[in-house]
């Protein structure tokens, strides 16, 4: 099954599923997308989605690597070792702490990543998936979030 990235579902106990994992810059673009097993912790792919958004840049000795200044993330985030492990890298983090009320105002900043999300799965092998295969699947995404980018860069360039 793992080589599937299906897992239960914790909202459908019907049958197995995966995950999107998505890392987005602020206008919505998706700069990284993580297939994931619907029953892994979202706490193991954000260190992924950060190197794969980011990945390192070769080049003279001392020369700045491109990093995000600011991760936000929803509850499913909250960990003190994920916070200091981000803190020690010198990216801050504006994750939820877990029982907080959802009107404080994380939503207000998060949108993006949710739009995102929402674009992915307008895609219809991408909003209810029918593939056996996670590369079958993983391939479907990252065609979406191309489309995805060439629309939204299209717009701005018009």
């Amino acid at each position: 099954m793992r080589w599937r990235k299906v897992g239960p579902n914790p909202t459908d106990r019907g049958r197995c599923g995966s995950k999107l994992n998505v890392m987005t810059d602020r206008a919505g673009i998706p700069l990284a997308v993580i297939v994931s097993a619907a029953n892994d912790h979202d706490i193991r792919f954000i260190l992924p989605l950060v190197l794969l958004a980011f990945p390192v840049v070769g080049g003279a000795p001392g020369r700045p690597r491109i990093k995000p200044d600011l991760v936000r993330a929803d509850q499913g985030y909250t960990s003190k070792d994920l916070l200091d492990l981000l803190a020690s890298v010198g990216i801050e983090a504006e994750i939820p702490q877990q029982g907080t009320a959802h009107c404080e105002g994380l939503g207000k900043r998060r949108w993006p990543v949710e739009r995102a999300i929402s674009w992915l799965k307008q895609f219809r092998r991408i909003g209810t998936r029918r593939d056996r295969l996670s590369r079958v699947y993983e391939s479907m995404v990252t065609l979406a979030c191309i489309l995805i980018a060439h629309r939204s860069l299209a717009a701005i360039a018009f």
